[in-house]
């Protein structure tokens, strides 16, 4: 079972309250916003993953809010391939002072958490479009080449089986041994990020659904330098982020790194 645990503190923030949040999170650490842990909780504070070895990347983005009473909020929104859980789905991360965390109830135990998931497409859904001819390999996480449409959020959409399509926007199509070129479950994300990414992304209520919903939108970024190695707080891309947020002034976002965080750059759903 879900809950929506609120818990905010507004007050004057700086860059470097940010820049240590964003380094708990990306530890692993709970946020000292997170509600005071009982002996019975487990505390998951997130970070932005684009390597995820059972999350095959397609689409990303950070948003960032605030307002003049204190209070700030980033949410990072990725979304792909689940590959344990069998399902597409977009991930929000949440890190912030006006948090609303989530907090689900497992018999005695209760998570406490900083994401949310979106479910685009279900399990029932990819059981359903499965590949069922064939043997080993194309029956695993392929779609049937019979397969006219998807149902993606409630709604049915033409699938393209054309494999070569898929190829012309960078997405390499397995061949495999019998010769076949069937589309994999993840390809089929990617192929909605390269040519209708809006398809993918959260609404502005569903990201606003852990967070306050009088908070100024101040920009969403969708390039940027990713680096998983170094803190936040060493890097250009969430120092210039701290900035934004402190300041409520988009022109301050001037990257000079490259951009690097299309899914092309990274290795995911590879477990």
């Amino acid at each position: 079972m879900l809950f929506i645990l609120f818990f905010c503190k507004a007050q004057n923030y700086t860059e470097t309250e940010i820049l240590n949040q964003l380094d708990l999170a990306f530890n692993g650490n709970p946020s000292s916003y997170f509600p005071q842990k009982k002996s019975n909780e487990i505390q998951y504070n997130f970070f932005l993953d684009l390597e995820h070895g059972y999350f095959m990347t397609a689409g990303n983005r950070i948003h960032l809010y605030g307002n003049d009473e204190g209070q700030w909020a980033i949410v990072f929104e990725k979304n792909g391939y689940q590959n344990r859980a069998t399902r597409a789905e977009i991930e929000l991360n949440y890190i912030g002072n006006c948090i609303s965390y989530s907090k689900e109830k497992y018999e005695e135990i209760n998570y406490i958490s900083n994401t949310n998931y979106i479910v685009l497409i279900d399990n029932d859904e990819f059981i359903r479009i499965e590949n069922k001819e064939g043997r080993d390999l194309e029956t695993f996480e392929h779609i049937g080449e019979h397969i006219k449409e998807i149902k993606i959020r409630n709604q049915f959409l033409p699938f393209n089986h054309n494999y070569r399509d898929y190829e012309k926007v960078g997405i390499k199509i397995e061949n495999l041994d019998s010769g076949r070129r069937l589309i994999g479950f993840g390809d089929l994300i990617r192929y909605y990020n390269e040519i209708n990414p809006s398809l993918l992304y959260a609404s502005e209520d569903e990201i606003k659904m852990h967070i306050p919903r009088k908070l100024k939108k101040i920009m969403t970024i969708d390039k940027f330098h990713y680096d998983r190695e170094i803190l936040p707080s060493k890097q250009e891309t969430y120092k210039m982020i701290a900035k934004v947020l402190v300041t409520r002034d988009s022109s301050y976002w001037k990257p000079a790194l490259p951009f690097n965080n299309h899914w092309s750059n990274w290795e995911s759903g590879n477990m």
